[in-house]
């Protein structure tokens, strides 16, 4: 469609993902939230925050829950909780997120990548066990794109090398694997609540869940200056707590998740059913354990990029998970890896396409986003 100018309009525009939408939806009960955080005179931790711990730990099936300021202080005041840092190695996947690799150096312990299975693009337990040296002491499984990793095996890797156990559920607020829900399934779990996740808050927050309450008590003091009681610091902390304006918006928002989540898959089946054939991209494979939240909807392609630009001609919005893997950024260029050293991450990079997918999608924003991934490459 073209203007009298001579410009090219596009009719139809389909974000990668709403993230206004969820206030819209809940307007009237978060404006009632944030007005009652600021009758309350409580600003830095207090009722809000323990209120949506205790529920969130409950959404979970965990013990505790600890709010802190985000996600990657999630994970790394778990590894500083546990006593990890100089000399210790952490295993974690080739490719996430750098903030997963981010929070074992912030511990001051070396992280060690390991290759994903290449089908569901979490990590091997195989390769994990083949990566185990006498300095390990942690493995950092994510659940990448909303999809548990297959924590059955790597619990068994994990106890058999007595290695600490942990989750990076970032993006996997909800999903299951063998019939429990994440945050549950290693020795303590690091949750993002960024705007844009299954969960978000507005603005940045997290939180540690676990059932091993010693550790829960360290973080709580590591959260918070290294004291549980003021000006008695009983270690070196650091300022790292769930805000208790986001943390009120996230007790209205869990309410909705699992709703949320279904929508999500109601969607990811019909990104399976309409694509099962369409030559132009490999669709995600899901674990026969593993209930997805479908935090993306990841699919490949051999021509990534011009693909991208034939969605976004028709006003389709797309990112690009992970471009550049953490081993190949100039952050870890001290640890000497070259291009080639993890081929399966570098070739996730080069050619998946994350497509929209959100709670507020239509049915009919689907099925054009589909078609028009089928019509790539048609003469």
């Amino acid at each position: 469609m073209s203007s009298s100018t001579g410009r090219s309009i596009i009719a139809r525009q389909i974000p990668f993902l709403d993230v206004k939408a969820g206030y819209i939806e809940l307007r009237e009960e978060l404006d009632a939230a944030y007005r009652r955080v600021m009758d309350s005179g409580s600003y830095i931790l207090g009722a809000e925050v323990e209120a949506f711990e205790e529920e969130f730990a409950r959404y979970c099936g965990a013990e505790h829950a600890v709010g802190v300021g985000n996600g990657l202080d999630a994970l790394h005041l778990i590894l500083a909780a546990a006593h990890i840092g100089a000399g210790d190695e952490v295993i974690v996947p080739a490719n996430t997120f750098i903030a997963t690799w981010l929070a074992v150096t912030q511990a001051g312990a070396r992280p060690v990548p390991v290759e994903p299975d290449a089908r569901t693009y979490n990590l091997d337990a195989t390769a994990v066990a083949a990566a185990i040296t006498s300095s390990t002491r942690a493995i950092i499984a994510v659940h990448l794109y909303g999809q548990s990793a297959d924590m059955a095996a790597l619990r068994r890797v994990a106890d058999h090398y007595a290695l600490l156990l942990i989750e990076d559920a970032a993006q996997a607020q909800g999903a299951r694997f063998g019939g429990r829900r994440v945050g549950t399934l290693g020795d303590a779990a690091g949750f993002s609540f960024y705007p844009g996740k299954n969960l978000g808050a507005f603005g940045d927050a997290g939180a540690v869940t676990t059932n091993d309450a010693a550790l829960a008590g360290r973080i709580r003091s590591l959260r918070s200056y290294g004291s549980r009681v003021k000006y008695d610091h009983e270690m070196c902390g650091f300022n790292s707590r769930l805000d208790p304006m986001q943390a009120a918006f996230l007790r209205i928002k869990l309410w909705h998740l699992d709703d949320w989540n279904t929508r999500r898959r109601d969607i990811a089946t019909r990104y399976q059913e309409r694509l099962r054939d369409c030559a132009a991209v490999s669709l995600p494979i899901v674990h026969r354990a593993a209930e997805p939240v479908w935090h993306i909807y990841f699919v490949r392609s051999d021509d990534r990029d011009a693909l991208r630009s034939h969605l976004a001609a028709s006003g389709i919005g797309t990112l690009i998970h992970y471009p550049v893997p953490p081993h190949l950024s100039p952050a870890y260029g001290y640890l000497g890896w070259r291009e080639g050293a993890f081929p399966i991450t570098e070739r996730l990079a080069k050619t998946g396409l994350s497509v929209p997918i959100g709670p507020h999608l239509a049915d009919a924003d689907v099925d054009f986003v589909s078609e028009c991934l089928r019509s790539f490459g048609r003469a």
